[in-house]
């Protein structure tokens, strides 16, 4: 079975966390990005990791490369997808299944790919929701249904959000609630949503819980 092409979605400034970006923020005394990169396994690579717009000043997993912003007026996950679609483009690739995935998500399943492959089914896209909350940048989709997307971004026509573009698409929705009980998608977007996730993080052993950039 072919393998999805991959990308972290890891463009946030943290702006509720002071600034800091997200993917350097650590959790169990590990990067979020690595954690992240660690939980999707081997990919179609390399795996991708969209940096937001101007320069890459993220360190970056192994094997991994940067891919920046489209310039345009859009920001945010979109424009990270956008920016990975274009990006296979120039590789020559159009065809396939890509993989998105937020990189403030550490405990992001090990089996995510495997799972969302298969409720993906004959649909356009899907993304994963556990009972009803919903993580849209969690998402699997086929490429070609991307195609028209980066230049959509380019002229500002691209639907507003991922979740937009997701109903647009008639996107799957793949409910992780009874495999796993725990939304496995609790993400980091406060001080009170790291301390809890790093709480978690300890119960798997004893490095350093929490981390913040420059401490």
């Amino acid at each position: 079975m072919t393998l999805p092409h991959a990308v972290i979605i890891a463009g946030g400034r943290g702006e509720r966390l002071g600034g800091v970006r997200k993917a350097d923020l650590r959790i169990g005394g590990r990067r979020l990005v690595d954690r992240v990169a660690a939980a999707l396994g081997t990919v179609d690579g390399p795996l991708m990791i969209a940096t937001g717009p101007g320069e890459n000043r993220l360190r970056l997993p192994a094997g991994a490369v940067p891919v920046a912003d489209l310039d345009a007026p859009v920001g945010g996950p979109l424009a990270g997808l956008a920016a990975a679609v274009e990006a296979l483009r120039t590789r020559g690739i159009g065809t396939g299944l890509l993989v998105s995935v937020a990189v403030d998500t550490p405990f992001l399943p090990a089996d995510f790919v495997a799972v969302m492959r298969e409720g993906l089914g004959s649909a356009a896209a899907a993304y994963a929701a556990c009972g009803d909350q919903f993580h849209p940048p969690n998402a699997i989709w086929r490429l070609e249904a991307l195609a028209t997307l980066p230049a959509q971004v380019r002229a500002g026509s691209a639907a507003p959000s991922l979740k937009a573009l997701q109903q647009m698409l008639g996107a799957a929705p793949v409910d992780w609630a009874s495999v796993t009980g725990a939304d496995p998608f609790a993400n980091v977007n406060t001080m009170d949503d790291l301390i809890a996730l790093g709480r978690i993080a300890g119960n798997h052993g004893p490095s350093p819980l929490i981390h913040m950039p420059g401490n």
